[in-house]
């Protein structure tokens, strides 16, 4: 394959040297917003992660600090019944 830069001249070369660093200097305030947009994005995105982490951890306390069902049900079992007891005929 021939690459098209072997048949420049200097001048020729030069001049796209100039045309390419042009490009990329003016293309810079572009990607430094870009940059920043993404920076901000990760930020937010962190923050949800944290703050949905801490509502998991609470929950996980408070379901920890909570007797489980059985103790539940045994505990409701101990108090007297209201309900009238029927006879046997």
């Amino acid at each position: 394959m021939n690459n098209p830069e072997e048949n420049l001249t200097a001048e020729e070369l030069e001049s796209r040297k100039e045309e390419m660093k042009s490009f990329y200097d003016d293309a810079i305030p572009y990607l430094e917003s870009q940059l920043k947009y993404e920076s901000l994005l990760t930020d937010v995105e962190e923050a949800r992660f944290k703050r949905a982490n801490f509502q998991y951890q609470w929950q996980v306390l408070i379901a920890n600090t909570q007797p489980p069902e059985d103790e539940k049900e045994i505990k409701s079992e101990k108090k007297p019944s209201k309900k009238p007891k029927l006879k046997r005929t």
